[in-house]
């Protein structure tokens, strides 16, 4: 009887110890990370105020179960330089990287570590698939799933993609198979190209490769990227979940909606009815007082200047000046978009949730910018107002975020690598070599543990700089937006300012910059820019600039010699801006 008491206690003792032995390799063990990340997805997101009718019931479940950030911004409206500056950690001004130029063949970039190469070169299963980086997709992963598929598109039957066949002219000549397409998958039997008679057919891919898909009714069709680059996401979890390998991981899945064209299966259109769709609220002529369009037009990239403006008159033109009518046609298809992305991340959710991977896994979820709906008569990214900075971020990190929590303190993506680094407990130092430089943001871990009365190390201002095309960039020479919990400025490249009073006027209808009465807080806001860019002056000549044009207009000659109108061997800015007119009428 002894003999069994002695062992029973013995036994007990050995399973308590080897129970804290496993809580101390499971408190040990570093955790996984999965980002997820959508393209330009704005605030239409449910919790976060944007639209009434957004439906994310799995974004909404992720919320639930973490922190959710509701004054996060962008820290550049446009997709390579911000998902650049995320995945590095540094800001625009610090790599120079602020257009579309490959991120690695920027001498700071590249002598910084992305977080996949920090995660890798610390122990981690780096893997990926879809639209993380802008380019070079797959090299910065160990096991890379798919490139990024922008379809589907509409094909006239040879190697030319068209707009979306329901999408009326202009809008659909302006600005093509992209921007300019928009509406449900559909079986486009019997319909014929009107260039070539050819039958439409659906194609997908990126822009070097794209294939045939194929499409007979939303239960019989091929797969979007975006549903094979969860499907993908979803079988490597699976694996991971059961291997039960000792080895963490990152892995960042990259969903290409609601990017244009917005074309999704008609089911998510069903969703939004289109004579229920709520408009924006919008302030008649709200643009009057605002200078975006007033930045360099002789643009060869007019995403760098008043595309939006554009897009917009050329949308309301194709719906016959009803404006209503042709802003719920996009938001229904935006709005459609969005839902379908929802469904693919409740399919990623569902493994995480239900798998060993629940508790030792930080989901984060965000986007690289938002999107102008109308505001400011603005349908685009790439402005500094509210609507294509503002962006979702969620945070779920087991052990220090808490369930149904939200922070309205102004961060931006800029803090998501330290962040993911305090979390995982790897080394801040994130150079290659002496030309790198250290990360730019600031770890949101106080936020996320304590949201309402954690004293954050980071600034209380949301930096967002502007892409505005040139062949050499220069911090102080670029258009700016300082934002902080009661205050929007905005300086153009030209020395134009905005600034907004969003205590009183949360959706920036009313530009105060030029008022007496806020000389004094504009002084300050210049002083604080200029601390943050450049020790330079703002008021620099605009020497850079010219060379800028002057190089393009130049390049511009070169392809096209018979702008020159009156035959002088010179081409002067009034046969260019003619002669670029001309080219981008719509073809009658």
């Amino acid at each position: 009887m002894i003999f069994l008491l002695s062992l029973r206690k013995g036994l007990r003792i050995s399973i308590f110890l080897l129970m804290m032995l496993v809580s101390a390799t499971a408190k040990n063990q570093k955790m996984n990370v999965l980002l997820i990340i959508c393209d330009d997805l704005n605030d239409y997101i449910e919790g976060f105020g944007g639209h009434p009718q957004a439906r994310t019931p799995n974004i909404k479940r992720l919320m639930e179960s973490g922190i959710s950030f509701l004054d996060a911004h962008c820290n550049i409206p446009i997709c390579n330089p911000s998902r650049a500056s995320m995945m590095t950690g540094l800001y625009p001004h610090t790599s120079r990287c602020f257009g579309f130029e490959p991120w690695d063949k920027i001498e700071i970039l590249n002598s910084s570590r992305t977080m996949m190469d920090h995660f890798r070169s610390n122990g981690y299963h780096v893997l990926g698939t879809g639209k993380v980086m802008h380019n070079r997709d797959s090299q910065e992963w160990m096991d890379y799933g798919h490139l990024v598929d922008y379809g589907p598109f509409a094909n006239d039957g040879g190697e030319k993609d068209i707009a979306h066949p329901d999408v009326p002219a202009p809008f659909s000549e302006d600005f093509g198979p992209v921007d300019g397409s928009f509406g449900p998958l559909k079986n486009l039997e019997g319909l014929k190209s009107q260039s070539n008679g050819n039958p439409l057919i659906w194609r997908t891919g990126n822009w070097k490769k794209k294939r045939q898909l194929r499409y007979v009714s939303d239960e019989d069709r091929d797969l979007t990227g975006d549903e094979l680059n969860a499907q993908w996401a979803v079988r490597q979890l699976k694996v991971l979940a059961n291997e039960k390998k000792d080895q963490p991981f990152f892995m960042g899945v990259g969903f290409v909606r609601p990017h244009t064209p917005l074309i999704v299966p008609k089911k998510y259109f069903d969703q939004f009815p289109l004579d229920s769709i709520i408009l924006p609220t919008i302030k008649i002529q709200d643009a009057k007082d605002t200078f975006k369009h007033t930045l360099n037009e002789e643009q060869p990239d007019d995403r760098g200047g008043d595309r939006g403006s554009k897009m917009h008159d050329s949308l309301v033109s194709s719906f016959k000046g009803d404006r209503e009518l042709a802003l719920r046609k996009f938001i229904q298809a935006y709005l459609a978009s969005i839902a379908s992305v929802d469904d693919l991340v409740g399919e990623i959710l569902d493994v995480v949730d239900n798998s060993s991977l629940k508790n030792d896994t930080v989901i984060l979820f965000t986007s690289d910018h938002g999107w102008g709906m109308g505001e400011k008569n603005y349908l685009y990214k790439n402005s500094l107002w509210n609507e294509s900075t503002r962006i979702p971020m969620i945070i779920r990190a087991p052990g220090y975020s808490k369930e149904s929590t939200t922070s309205r303190v102004p961060v931006s993506l800029i803090d998501i690598y330290p962040t993911l680094l305090d979390i995982c407990k790897l080394p801040k130092n994130t150079t290659k070599n002496q030309k790198g430089r250290p990360l730019d943001g600031y770890s949101l871990v106080p936020l996320i543990k304590e949201p309402k009365k954690a004293e954050w190390n980071g600034p209380n201002f949301v930096l967002t700089a502007m892409y505005n095309w040139s062949i050499e960039y220069l911090p102080n020479k670029q258009s700016y937006s300082l934002k902080n919990s009661d205050w929007r400025y905005i300086r153009y490249s030209n020395g134009e300012e905005e600034l907004y009073d969003l205590i009183k006027d949360p959706k920036e209808w009313n530009n105060l910059a030029s008022f007496p009465a806020q000389k004094k807080l504009i002084k300050n806001f210049r002083k604080e820019l200029l601390s943050r860019i450049s020790s330079k002056s703002f008021d620099e000549d605009q020497s850079t600039i010219k060379k800028d044009a002057d190089f393009w207009k130049a390049k511009f000659f070169e392809k096209y010699p018979e702008a020159d109108s009156n035959k002088d061997g010179q081409l002067s800015w009034q046969e260019h801006k003619k002669y670029k007119a001309k080219l981008e009428s719509p073809k009658k």
